[in-house]
């Protein structure tokens, strides 16, 4: 009688906790970060920035803050709106990790770096450049 109690009382715990993010329960940081990018969805990808970060659009590079960053993202995801995006290449560790993606965007293929830095529980994006493949 006690497991019946113990694992409903479990299953009730983990239904109302509610969704966790990647930064709080350690899952690769950038399994969001690539949704983000495949979404065009430039308010959640900006969340990940950080306040001040350096950002290469094929080629003309801003060392710009967090909302900076986002018009920049917006604007490009205005003209090439994305299709797919994938992790070709990750390493690194703790505080500082990269990935290499692929972004098919507006009939283009792109290239996207992305450098993370962790501080505490929190990851940031430190620099995100996107070049054409």
């Amino acid at each position: 009688m006690k497991k019946i109690y113990w694992l409903a009382s479990l299953m009730l715990t983990l239904l109302f906790a509610g969704p966790s993010t990647a930064q709080e329960n350690g899952q690769d940081v950038f399994t969001p970060i690539g949704k983000y990018l495949q979404a065009g969805d430039y308010d959640k990808l900006s969340a990940w920035f950080a306040d001040n970060l350096e950002l290469d659009m094929l080629g003309a590079v801003n060392n710009c803050t967090r909302n900076q960053a986002k018009l920049i993202m917006k604007n490009f995801f205005t003209n090439y709106t994305p299709k797919k995006f994938t992790i070709i290449h990750k390493s690194g560790k703790a505080p500082m990790k990269y990935a290499v993606g692929s972004l098919n965007a507006g009939g283009e293929r792109f290239r996207v770096i992305l450098y993370v830095k962790t501080n505490g529980d929190k990851s940031y994006i430190e620099q995100l450049k996107v070049e054409r493949d």
